[in-house]
């Protein structure tokens, strides 16, 4: 059987192709209602399937919007990209995923994969310091929105959450409880790396404690941004002489992995240990005890990447600060921290 081709929907529609063009991709000019629905009977009628290939190469532009994470497998990235997904459904766009593992050189392969691929624009939630992946992006002068983390060496757009007030809020509710100080669970290093959402989270509980007259020295504590790790720094941590009385962690992943020590340990939680995570990830809620956690709009944070992705007014001019859009954080109270919610 022969393909079916724009001029064959043309031909039994009575139209032009480019009338058909312009149903086919809603514009760029307007069709009477009577002709469109005959330009759509006849493509019903013939079967057609517009050749996207083709049309990527005509305009130089797919469909597709590219989404590059650290690691799907963290519940937060995961409904992060899930939540960017159904944002570019909303706008007829689909989402290539690719996962950076944390690596400089798989982000920036991703990076050239998806502008090779010619993708309306690319969401990056970035792993690292990224200046190879800032050159590459200037190479390519690609579209690319910044989403929950802003490395130094990246200047395009960003969608962020106002980390260190949430972090202040969790660190702040934790100390109203009565507890002499707050430990932090947060990097693998002391000082995570610029740009890394976590540098925030540490300086809104330094913050708090310093408010509250408390000390943080002493009181950071490393592990990876998993339960797994977190767990197994934790098994350590609460078994010692000097356990603290509370513990904030710098995702929901490490504190799920507490939870988990704590209760191996047979340490009441929140009798002899309050937790409080970030991020707000559904299985915070199902945690034993449920998770007293920082929430961002997730929602809104991934239709405003993908509507500045996609939008003309990208470039926008301007300091940093302007090309920045800053979700607030709200705390989620829960069982964990000592209330009866």
């Amino acid at each position: 059987m022969a393909k079916v081709t724009r001029d064959d929907v043309a031909r039994l529609a009575g139209t032009s192709t480019a009338v058909v063009s312009y149903v086919i991709n809603n514009g760029p000019r307007p069709v009477a209602p009577a002709t469109r629905e005959r330009v759509l009977a006849a493509i019903k009628e013939l079967g057609y399937r517009p050749d996207r290939v083709a049309q990527a190469m005509a305009s130089r532009r797919t469909d597709l919007i590219g989404l590059i994470v650290p690691d799907t497998r963290q519940p937060f990235f995961a409904e992060m990209a899930h939540a960017v997904e159904q944002a570019a459904a909303e706008r007829g766009k689909m989402v290539l995923v690719g996962n950076a593992n944390y690596l400089d050189e798989r982000e920036v392969h991703y990076l050239r994969a998806f502008l090779g691929m010619r993708v309306s624009g690319l969401i990056l939630i970035s792993q690292g310091p990224s200046e190879h992946a800032a050159a590459e992006i200037d190479a390519w002068d690609a579209r690319v929105v910044l989403l929950h983390r802003r490395p130094d060496a990246i200047d395009d757009v960003a969608v962020m959450t106002d980390d260190i007030w949430g972090a202040q809020l969790a660190t702040r509710h934790l100390l109203e409880h009565g507890h002499p100080y707050v430990a932090f669970l947060g990097a693998t290093e002391e000082t995570p790396k610029s740009g890394d959402p976590v540098t925030d989270h540490v300086e809104g509980w330094r913050r708090a404690m310093l408010e509250s007259g408390k000390s943080p020295e002493g009181r950071y504590f490393q592990a990876a941004y998993n339960r797994y790790d977190a767990y197994q720094v934790a098994l350590k941590l609460l078994a010692s002489p000097q356990r603290p009385p509370a513990i904030m962690c710098a995702t929901d992943d490490q504190a799920i992995g507490v939870l988990r020590a704590a209760r191996e340990l047979r340490i009441d939680v929140p009798g002899g240990l309050a937790v409080a995570g970030f991020d707000d990830v559904k299985e915070a809620g199902l945690t034993d005890p449920p998770l007293t956690t920082v929430a961002s709009d997730r929602q809104a944070m991934a239709r405003a990447a993908v509507d500045l992705v996609l939008d003309d007014g990208l470039r926008i001019v301007g300091s940093r600060r302007e090309r920045l859009r800053q979700f607030p954080s709200r705390l989620v109270v829960r069982r964990s921290c000592g209330c009866d919610a």
